[in-house]
Order: structure tokens, then C-alpha cells, then sequence
């Protein structure tokens, strides 16, 4: 079974969805991991956007980086540049290392219709690439 880590800078939105989509998409093949180089906690918009898609983040935690480091992962996936930029480079070196820079729907403003379809916009951008990375690499 392999392992993935999916990395962002506050592990409250965008590595949540990622988190959720490959679990689902992944259907028991890897486990699936996601932390933050912060602790944000999980934004609601983003449990609500998941929700939509009859997929329940809930119960999801909000990790730091470092409480993976004993796991031996095949993947890790950074889903903004800032992770990508600033994550310490603590993992295996097997590890094969991937990037796709998202958009980080908590920092658009304006009317909560604007806010919602950047919630969307990203939530379906996710699943897209999930779905291919499981269809590609498991």
C-alpha cells in the first residue's frame, strides 16, 4: 500500500479537499495523509464545499509537517507554492515529489457568490487532478 502526504501552508483548506478526493479516488490502494508546514484548522467554507459533493471532511484533523516524520511516503504532494517553497526537506528521499499550485479560495473577497465559486472553482480543480494522479500512479 503506498503512502501520501499532501502538504499546503495551513492544511486547512486546499490539502484537505486533495485529502479527501484521493482517499476516495484511491479506494483503499494508499494511505493518504495531509499536514501543513501551519496549523490553521479546517476552514468551513472548505467542509461545506465538500459536503456538495457528498464528501464529509469533518472529522478531518489539521496537522503540522513534523507528525509524519516516521512514515516512510511513495508521494508527496505540494498543493500551493508556499508549501513547496518552505517545506523542510525531511522526508525519505524515495519519496517521489509532486507540485500543482491551486488558488487559495479563503483569500478571495468580495460577495459570498464570489467567494463561492472560488470555493468551487478550486474543490473542482482537486478533483480533477486526484482523480488523474490516482489513475496515473496507483
Amino acid at each position: 500500500m503506498k503512502n501520501i502526504l499532501v502538504l499546503c501552508t495551513g492544511n486547512s483548506c486546499r490539502s484537505q479537499i486533495a485529502h479527501a478526493y484521493l482517499k476516495y479516488f484511491s479506494f483503499k490502494k494508499a494511505n493518504i495523509y495531509s499536514a501543513g508546514i501551519e496549523k490553521h484548522g479546517i476552514n468551513p467554507k472548505a467542509i461545506a464545499i465538500m459536503q456538495e459533493d457528498g464528501i464529509d471532511i469533518r472529522e478531518h484533523s489539521c496537522n503540522l509537517i513534523d507528525e509524519y516524520i516516521n512514515i516512510d511516503f511513495d508521494f508527496i504532494i505540494t498543493v500551493c507554492d508556499h508549501a513547496k517553497e518552505f517545506s523542510p526537506d525531511i522526508f525519505s528521499k524515495k519519496a517521489v515529489r509532486m507540485h500543482k499550485n491551486f488558488k487559495d479560495p479563503s483569500k478571495v473577497k468580495g460577495d459570498n457568490q464570489k467567494i463561492y465559486d472560488a470555493f468551487e472553482a478550486t474543490r473542482n480543480q482537486i478533483k480533477d487532478y486526484c482523480r488523474s494522479f490516482v489513475k496515473e500512479n496507483l
